[in-house]
């Protein structure tokens, strides 16, 4: 991706998300508006293009479009940038008198400078400057298309058989049933009542929070008595707390506790659950305690599966994420963005964590009534007396992830680790070259630890 776009995609993601937008097939055309400005804004030659003073244009709809160029050094690009909107609800949604590019149903249109020739258009089909779909320039007869959520591709180089200038000036609705058999267009259209038990629990949890603190390897058993995990001895009162396992269990603890009325015993949940290692592992497993992490996360998922769901989805097979939603991403390389690909759902290991944000993205699509415990692992040599010991896949830490849309449809990511509220940043720059197994937890909207 040239340094240009890197700048541009930097500055779109900058700043706060706000819109209540409406589905994809009604959002308001301005292909006439994009017709009547073709001449003088995408066909002109460049130094004409780029000397036009900024200009706001009101649509047959009441909607304003803000008409604009940014200038790189051997591209430049034309926005067409509807007003971006906020209200109580989508009735009472009013202007804003903001224009960031990215509000919904903006269009960005880039060209090269020496020649003027379009190398690329960007839609933006919800109010969210991390999700677009985008038409490249192929040939005379064909463009190429991709749909990008935060950085990933859910495809990627589609053949549409129209050239990119045709695009130009084309309806939505016509590009969108060009590409319908090929463009998984849910990801584009969250409904945000769909999340209002998954909001309820994060509030639920937030105001038990405050009370906890961390201690390592503390746990609450099925007595309600603050333990250690290791060994089940008590924990002295005046410093007793949870650990990042602990407090996971504390978490599931509140979704089972209304419904079975009791606490999980801690024994079983250390128990090895599913395939997971080696001939060559198992003789680390004690030395090492490789797998705790994901045998933990796994019998906790279990547990609330075949409770809260029924006993026929307390197997790995129901409960594990396994999805392969996309198949390459934008990695930050010195300033330029780079495509790599993006292998998914590796055994053994999980999800490499840098495509973690827009895996969970599609799973709050997909599964609007879930949310996720993470075991993050990674290769480790640990010293001991022993000689010779390997370097193996040791998975250290849990944490709660819960993605989401708010009221106003805006993506958010809650992070629940050791006993305290987290930011998904700060998990997720943590834990560089890390992967993470994820398995799925039934959201109830009756949370009491």
């Amino acid at each position: 991706m040239p340094k240009f776009f890197v700048i541009l995609f930097i500055f779109f993601i900058v700043g706060p998300v706000f819109s209540f937008d409406l589905p994809v097939s009604r959002i308001s055309d301005d292909s006439l508006l994009r017709l009547r400005l073709k001449e003088t804004w995408i066909t002109e030659t460049s130094g004409r293009t780029l000397s036009q003073p900024s200009r706001t244009e009101v649509m047959e709809s009441g909607e304003r479009v803000h008409v604009s160029t940014i200038e790189g050094r051997d591209e430049f690009i034309v926005l067409f940038s509807r007003e971006l909107t906020r209200g109580a609800s989508i009735s009472e949604r009013r202007g804003t008198g903001q224009f960031p590019g990215w509000a919904q149903g903006s269009w960005m249109i880039t060209r090269r400078k020496d020649t003027g020739a379009g190398t690329l258009v960007r839609i933006f089909l919800r109010s969210d400057q991390n999700t677009h779909i985008q038409f490249r320039h192929f040939d005379d007869e064909k463009c190429l298309m991709d749909a990008v959520i935060y950085g990933a591709f859910l495809v990627r180089s589609v053949p549409v058989a129209v050239p990119l200038d045709r695009i130009y000036t084309m309806q939505l609705n016509d590009i969108l049933r060009l590409v319908e058999n090929k463009l998984p267009l849910r990801y584009f259209e969250a409904d945000p009542a769909n999340y209002r038990d998954t909001r309820r629990f994060v509030e639920q949890v937030r105001t038990h929070t405050n009370s906890l603190r961390f201690a390592d390897d503390g746990a609450i058993d099925e007595n309600g008595k603050y333990v250690f995990i290791a060994t089940n001895n008590e924990q002295n009162p005046a410093t007793a707390g949870l650990n990042c396992s602990g407090f996971v269990k504390w978490l599931i603890d509140g979704i089972l506790r209304p419904v079975s009325g009791k606490r999980m015993p801690i024994a079983p949940l250390k128990a090895p659950f599913g395939e997971r290692g080696s001939s060559f592992t198992v003789n680390w497993e004690e030395r090492r305690d490789v797998f705790f992490g994901l045998d933990w996360i796994r019998n906790l998922a279990s547990e609330a599966n075949g409770t809260l769901r029924s006993p026929s989805y307390s197997s790995l097979e129901e409960f594990e994420v396994r999805s392969e939603n996309f198949s390459g991403i934008l990695v930050n390389e010195n300033r330029t963005f780079v495509t790599h690909n993006y292998p998914g759902f590796l055994a053994e290991a999980g999800y490499g964590i840098e495509g973690l944000r827009p895996l969970l993205y599609t799973l709050a699509i997909d599964e609007p009534y879930s949310f996720y415990l993470a075991a993050v692992s990674t290769e480790i040599s640990t010293p001991t007396s022993i000689r010779g010991t390997p370097r193996l896949r040791q998975y250290y830490h849990v944490a709660a992830l819960v993605p989401y849309f708010d009221e106003q449809g805006n993506f958010r990511i809650t992070v629940f680790e050791s006993a305290t509220e987290t930011s998904f940043n700060s998990f997720r720059n943590r834990y560089p070259g890390h992967h993470v197994n994820l398995v799925k937890i039934p959201v109830s909207p009756t949370f009491d630890p």
